[in-house]
């Protein structure tokens, strides 16, 4: 699944490896397994965590891997 979304910023970077890695973390899987679950087998990170920046970051840590995880559920989107 490709999607034209940019980043418009280093902070949308640096969030995005952010919520790669804690929840790679907290499945206990790698990030790479991470992102291609949240690109490949869906569009999480382009149509929901990028799009999503200006509120998700404002969340605590709990708050944004649970909601990841909730999305990812849905979505039925497995690492």
């Amino acid at each position: 699944m490709i999607n034209n979304i940019k980043l418009q910023n280093q902070n949308e970077l640096e969030f995005a490896i952010f919520c790669i890695e804690n929840v790679a973390a907290r499945l206990g899987v790698s990030a790479e397994q991470v992102y291609d679950a949240l690109t490949k087998k869906s569009d999480i990170l382009y149509d929901y965590i990028i799009p999503c920046y200006d509120v998700l970051h404002t969340q605590g840590k709990d708050y944004i891997i649970n909601d990841i995880l909730d999305m990812m559920r849905e979505q039925g989107v497995t690492v």
